[in-house]
């Protein structure tokens, strides 16, 4: 893992074993810097909890600067053709694709997935770069001409300013990819603070934003923790924040940055349900729950958490069990690994006192992983794949987002009793279904009260010409990530009425609401 390229930013984020870790740079107006700062957080690599490097918490002169950077480059920017940004873009997406595996090798080393995960970590969001690319189309506006009598309308899309985006430790190419490429193409500037635990991939992204042409300022990157939030939050400067991680943070960020004013999109805390149905494909569908539940180490916001099985498919259990068993769990970087470590000492603790109280109210545990040990790796934060069955609504690794390896098992003994433990969920991310019927698969999407559905998907994260569309308690703001919802959030419409008579002499003035007949 240790990579020899001469690349400045690279370079930063070679593994180190000595004394003095390399430090995290700043990104301010196109350039690396050093942070003037006397604190900092220490980064490990979750597979050995070696020390990787130091992140500063960007003071306030520098989280100052950045601002300033990004005021000055929306002037130029923001009038910029959308050819211009366009022709960027395309660099950037040709880019990023050249280097996924560079970047991917960055992700495993700081979050601790897998090769394999990371690199479709950075498709993901290269897949909305690309998309992107279509600006000539995407920020199309409208027309109506003669309205009225020698009277036309037309309407534009304007971008909103300097925007920011805060980003989390488990997707940590894909989430900044969601937000700033779609900025950008509007016309906007961003602030971003990736997650203090995984900075790496965002600083390479910001070197190949150098290589392609993208002026100074367009986008800055600032490091730190509350006090870097709260800036992003109160600042009158900062038109627009997008925001993806946990419950607690995204409804604390959402409170504070709406109150100033701001548009406000954020992805929090999520339970995403499959209902498995005994008419589904039976080897199909284990092989979808394994995946589903154990890949990336239970750390997505759209992991398949909760199984209800219906029915005779209750009688399944062993068969998962079973097969779960055989995952591979080792470190991100080797190969045939499939589940990794999860991201901290803390992570894993909080996941074991989970699974715990699982045990202590009632659950079975046919699976369980909690003792795991990987000999290549002994000071790693692994928990292996486990299963609790029996699981009740009311207990609390059901209530709690557990955001690792485990899969939490329910029964019911209808499609109906399935859907209302689904809804009566208070989050609304994602939701599956199982069945070979289609007049069951139909009644499950009417009825089921998530923002996101899969028949025999388990994973239904839409494509980037749609929008991530999570609901309730996933997400508080009005238009969603990426998509038409995504370009629509970093851009506001200006709308245009002119009148041009022709051979008319002036009337008396009217003073009566104009109708325009």
């Amino acid at each position: 893992m240790i990579r020899t390229s001469t690349s400045p930013v690279l370079t930063l984020w070679r593994r180190s074993y000595s004394n003095i870790a390399p430090t995290t740079k700043l990104f301010i107006d196109g350039k690396f810097v050093d942070s003037k700062t006397t604190e900092w957080v220490d980064l490990y690599d979750p597979a050995t909890n070696n020390l990787v490097t130091k992140v500063p918490l960007s003071t306030s002169s520098e989280m100052e600067a950045a601002l300033e950077s990004s005021r000055n480059a929306f002037r130029s920017w923001s009038t910029t053709s959308v050819l211009t940004r366009q022709q960027i873009m395309l660099k950037l997406q040709a880019a990023v694709r050249r280097d996924i595996k560079k970047i991917a090798q960055n992700i495993t080393l700081e979050q601790g997935k897998t090769l394999a995960d990371a690199e479709g970590d950075v498709m993901r969001g290269l897949q909305v770069v690309e998309h992107s690319c279509a600006a000539g189309t995407l920020l199309q506006g409208e027309s109506l001409q003669s309205i009225s009598k020698d009277m036309d309308i037309v309407s534009y899309k304007t971008p909103l300013g300097v925007t920011a985006g805060i980003c989390p430790f488990n997707f940590p190419a894909m989430i900044p990819l969601w937000m700033f490429p779609l900025a950008l193409i509007a016309g906007n500037t961003m602030i971003i603070k990736p997650s203090e635990r995984v900075p790496g991939s965002t600083m390479l992204l910001m070197e190949l934003l150098n290589e392609v042409g993208c002026p100074p300022g367009v986008v800055n990157v600032i490091h730190g923790t509350h006090d870097a939030v709260n800036f992003i939050c109160d600042s009158e400067d900062i038109k627009a924040i997008s925001f993806v991680g946990s419950d607690a943070a995204g409804k604390y960020i959402y409170k504070r940055g709406a109150a100033s004013g701001k548009r406000m999109q954020c992805n929090m805390g999520a339970k995403n349900h499959a209902i498995v149905l005994p008419d589904a494909n039976k080897d199909a569908t284990i092989d979808q729950l394994i995946g589903a539940a154990f890949g990336a180490a239970g750390q997505r916001c759209m992991a398949l958490s909760v199984a209800i099985l219906v029915g005779e498919a209750q009688q399944w259990i062993p068969e998962i069990a079973e097969r779960a068993k055989k995952l591979k769990v080792n470190a991100g970087s080797e190969p045939g690994t499939d589940v990794g470590p999860v991201i901290s000492p803390q992570a894993k603790k909080r996941i074991l006192q989970l699974i715990e109280s699982g045990v202590k109210q009632g659950a079975k545990c046919p699976l369980d992983g909690r003792n795991i040990k990987v000999d290549k790796y002994p000071n790693g934060n692994f928990v292996g794949p486990t299963l609790l069955t029996d699981v009740k609504p009311t207990y609390e690794c059901y209530k709690e987002e557990i955001f690792g390896p485990v899969l939490s098992i329910i029964s019911a003994d209808t499609l109906e009793d399935a859907v209302q433990i689904i809804n009566k969920n208070p989050y609304g991310n994602g939701a599956a279904i199982f069945t070979t019927n289609g007049s069951h698969a139909r009644q499950f999407v009417n009825e089921v009260d998530a923002g996101q559905v899969g028949v025999n998907v388990p994973i239904p994260v839409p494509l980037p010409m749609f929008s991530f569309t999570g609901s309730r308690g996933s997400f508080h703001g009005s238009l969603h990530f990426y998509g038409k919802q995504g370009l629509n959030f970093y851009t506001q419409t200006k709308t245009v009425t002119s009148l041009w008579r022709k051979g008319q002499a002036s009337t008396r003035p009217s003073v009566s609401m104009p109708v325009h007949n």
